[in-house]
């Protein structure tokens, strides 16, 4: 069961307990407003996943932002599975892929074409908008082998990844939410000298209440024959609240790490009393291995093995975590 604390106007202190700190997802509740969600700071996981790979800056802010908001809903299952977030589209970012399997290990890397991302650059245009031009969000629920995949898809064209997701929650789940994303590079001291990080931090934020009459808002369709799902009231003042306590967020109170997940709540929150439970930690794991590589170039048939060969072996690498497995192509002559 997971330690919960009462952060009210009462204790505003909030020394009774320990804080989350980076790459934990902080679950609250605030009963009075009928409201539930989960923050986060991604701290030294994120900068140790963006700094593998290398990306052009505009790229790992997009890639920064895509892992900000897996972890914010794949933490959120239930079960033992996957949540897979992933973009296609026509832009120079034309793939970003962030990969969540429970209870803690995210994975993520980016596709772009660098000379079409360099004119850009040197244009100034660099606007999520820009970099990831049209496609789709895909956002996959995987619970593994004998199960039907769940999948959400979402327009994207001329959108934020914030917009696509408040646009996924709207239409597929019509759950009333709301998310806030924010990313940076911060200067953080060190052994030689100061060095830059990436940090990044969000919340999500959700109208859930339990009373029948206030479990729609205005712009979400009703269902067929279920009375709960009528419109009672056209303009619900505690979703309305919740939306103008979000909107004065700052970007960099999603970061900072000296205001950290439970002391941003406390700011928003603290006149309704805020409910926050303890930290769901999220670590840079990739699921990638020998053996699996082994098993799929054991399908391979001998002309694909001829065809993978390369100056005598087989190199096969991550594009998630950049990690290279080389075998012998003779290790693959037995089985054709």
């Amino acid at each position: 069961m997971l330690e919960t604390y009462q952060v009210t106007e009462h204790h505003p202190k909030l020394g009774e307990f320990g804080y989350a700190g980076d790459d934990h997802v902080v679950p609250f509740e605030v009963g009075p407003l009928d409201v539930r969600g989960r923050t986060v700071q991604l701290g030294p996981m994120l900068d140790a996943i963006l700094s593998r790979h290398d990306y052009p800056e505009p790229v790992a802010r997009l890639l920064a932002e895509a892992c900000v908001l897996t972890v914010l809903l794949g933490t959120s299952l239930k079960f033992e599975g996957k949540f897979i977030l992933q973009t296609r589209t026509d832009g120079p970012v034309d793939m970003l892929v962030a990969d969540f399997s429970t209870p803690s290990a995210l994975r993520a890397y980016a596709r772009f074409d660098a000379d079409r991302l360099e004119a850009l650059v040197a244009a100034g245009e660099t606007s999520q908008q820009t970099l990831l031009g049209s496609g789709v969000l895909a956002l996959t629920i995987d619970q593994g082998a004998h199960t039907q995949r769940y999948q959400g898809i979402v327009q994207l064209d001329g959108e934020t990844l914030e917009d696509a997701a408040r646009t996924y929650f709207r239409q597929s789940e019509q759950i009333p939410t709301d998310i806030r994303l924010s990313v940076a590079k911060l200067l953080t001291p060190g052994v030689g000298g100061a060095r830059e990080q990436w940090r990044a931090g969000g919340i999500l934020a959700q109208f859930l209440p339990q009373s029948p009459e206030r479990m729609r808002v205005p712009d979400l369709p009703g269902g067929d024959g279920d009375p709960r799902e009528e419109i009672h009231d056209p303009a619900d003042n505690s979703w309305q609240e919740l939306l103008a306590l979000l909107g004065t967020i700052e970007p960099t109170e999603l970061i900072d790490p000296t205001i950290g997940a439970e002391r941003l709540l406390y700011r928003l929150f603290h006149e309704h009393g805020v409910r926050v439970f303890g930290g769901v930690p999220v670590a840079d794991q990739c699921s990638c291995s020998r053996d699996k590589i082994r098993g799929i170039l054991e399908g391979f048939s001998a002309q694909e093995i001829k065809d993978s060969t390369e100056d005598g072996g087989i190199h096969v690498a991550c594009e998630f975590c950049s990690k290279q497995y080389d075998f012998d192509p003779a290790e693959f002559a037995a089985a054709q």
